[in-house]
This record gives C-alpha cells, structure tokens and sequence, in this order.
C-alpha cells in the first residue's frame, strides 16, 4: 500500500498543489489554464489516446470481451446515472451542468492515470504490461470514443437550447457532429477503425506522437490545480454526491457485474481500480473551456483525489476478499 500511495497518488496531489500555489503566487492565472486545457484537449491528449490505440492490435481490441462489455455497460451506465441525477434531482441545474457532471462524475480519468496507477500495482512476474495496457485501451475507449461524444453532444445540445431564442428547432445531430469535429473525440474513433481494419502502425511514427503526448498527464494536473486555486472551492451536496458516484457506485458496480459474469481475476482487479480512479481532468477541462460547472466540478474533483488515497486500497482489498470467497461466482 506504501508503494500504491508512493508511485500512484503522491505524483497527482505534488503536481496538482504545484499548479494550485503557482497560481495563488500570481505566476499564472485562469486565463493560462484554460490555455494549457487548450494544449492537453486539443494536442496532448488526443496524441495520447491516439497512440495508446492505434499500437495495439485487433486481437487485443478483442480477446477479452467480457472486459469490454462490462467497462461499457457500466462506464455508460453510471456515465447516464449521472447525467439524469444531476439534472432532474437539482432543481437548480441545466442540461449542461448534468453533462459536465457526467463526464467528470461518470468517467474515470483513464487517459491521464490510468498506466500511472494500474503498472505499479499490478506489473508483476506474472502480470505483464500488457495485460495493463488492454484494460487501459479498452477503458480508455469506452471513456473517451463513447463517453466524451455522447457528453459534449448533450453539453451542446443543452447550450443550443438555452441560446435558441429564435424559437427555431435545431436538428439533433448537429450536437453529435460537433462533438466529433473535436480532436479527443475523433482521434480514438479513428485509431479504433485502423485497429479493426488491420492497419500495421510504424514503429517510426510513435516517437512524434508520444513527444506531446507525454505532456498529457503533468499538463493537465497542473493546469487543474491552477483552476482549483482561482476558484473559490464549494464542497457542498452535489461535491459530495459527486465523489460518492465516482468513488463507490462505480467500482462497485464494476466488481458485481464483473463476478456475475465470472471475468479473469486479474483483469477484474484492475477494472475496478480503473473504476475507482478520480474524476476524468478532461470533464475540467471541457467545464473550463465551456465556461460551465466549474467550481463544483472541480471541488468534486479535488474531494475525489484526496479521498482515492484511501479508496485505493480498499477496493484493492474488497475485490481479491470476494474473489477470494468466490461471492457471486
């Protein structure tokens, strides 16, 4: 647990109360973190999603199928869950607030953490990196070719609605092809599509892509922790409501559907612990480019971040004590 807190949590609070005191010193301000959110949503991290993609092969994108119909089924179903809670349980909120709320609440932040965390508790003499790489591919295509879409297209379709006052009925895939049109949306959907076709990717092409993408995680933390310090944090219901989503329901129902189905331990394991990752940064920085939900957003983030510290562990412990006990098997 010492070597998990070490090598996976440590880095993201250092980096992020990096961020957080560089802006309260005055060295950068909202405005540079919304420039940098620019750089990680546009550049970095569709570079990294792309990449992580597009190596693999097809029989990787297919040889655990169970580990991809659980990760959708209950990535997207908590993803909705979300959604419809933030939006008809508070009176207060729009469509676009439920939407930032799902893609922060209702997906992992794979894309930034997920080899961060998954390698150093799970890379072992019989556990290969490749093994981590297929959760984190996989997760990561759920979250981001299926979740960012579907959570942009309700965003813009909600934003339409509050600005249309033309009275003028909009078509409804203009949302959809506008959240396509954005490169962290597209670049995974293309790299799955050459994945599936049987496209061999050069091993010459990697290094100019992974040059920016290595900016991904440590960008978008610091800019996070900027955000954070040119806000006023708000923990209130919906912080806590979020966190609670994030932190419990998913992994939880990660673990339940995951025995019901009887999926590989090994392959159980580090999908609950990629459930049970904070917030995705890029819900921030979608918030911070919208200009939407941002201060409960990133509180829920932040409360997130603090308390995986201990969530960690424990659903580490709760999924090898039901493997272990054969609950639901």
């Amino acid at each position: 647990m010492v070597h998990i807190l070490l090598y996976a949590i440590v880095p993201i609070i250092v980096v992020m109360l990096a961020g957080y005191i560089s802006g309260k010193k005055g060295m950068f301000s909202g405005n540079d973190a919304k420039q940098f959110n620019k750089v990680v949503l546009d550049f970095a991290l569709p570079a990294a999603l792309f990449i992580s993609i597009v190596t693999a092969t097809r029989d990787d994108l297919i040889k655990d199928l169970k580990l991809t119909v659980v990760s959708t089924l209950v990535i997207m179903g908590c993803f909705m869950l979300v959604y419809f809670i933030y939006k008809y349980c508070f009176k207060k909120n729009t469509g676009a607030d439920a939407a930032i709320s799902a893609l922060i609440s209702g997906s992992p932040t794979i894309g930034f953490l997920g080899f961060a965390v998954l390698e150093p508790i799970f890379v072992s003499s019989t556990v290969s990196l490749s093994s981590v790489a297929l959760v984190v591919a996989i997760v990561g295509i759920v979250v981001n070719a299926i979740g960012i879409p579907v959570g942009l297209s309700l965003l813009n379709a909600s934003l339409a609605e509050q600005g249309n006052t033309g009275g003028k009925k909009q078509s409804g895939w203009k949302p959809v092809i506008q959240a396509l049109e954005q490169p962290v949306a597209w670049a995974p959907i293309l790299a799955v599509v050459l994945v599936l076709v049987g496209f061999h990717w050069p091993a010459w092409a990697s290094p100019s892509f992974n040059l920016i993408a290595k900016a991904n995680a440590s960008l978008a933390v610091f800019s996070a922790g900027i955000t954070l310090s040119s806000i006023k944090v708000v923990i209130n219901w919906q912080a806590i409501l979020g966190s609670i989503m994030k932190l419990i329901v998913m992994p939880a129902a990660a673990l339940i559907v995951g025995l019901l189905v009887h999926m590989d331990p090994i392959n159980l394991q580090m999908l609950v612990v990629a459930c049970a990752l904070p917030p995705a940064f890029s819900g921030i920085i979608i918030a911070d480019e919208y200009d939407t939900y941002v201060a409960t957003g990133t509180s829920s983030l932040t409360l997130s971040v603090i308390l995986f510290i201990g969530f960690c562990p424990l659903w580490i412990w709760l999924t090898q004590l039901a493997l272990a006990h054969n609950f639901l098997m």
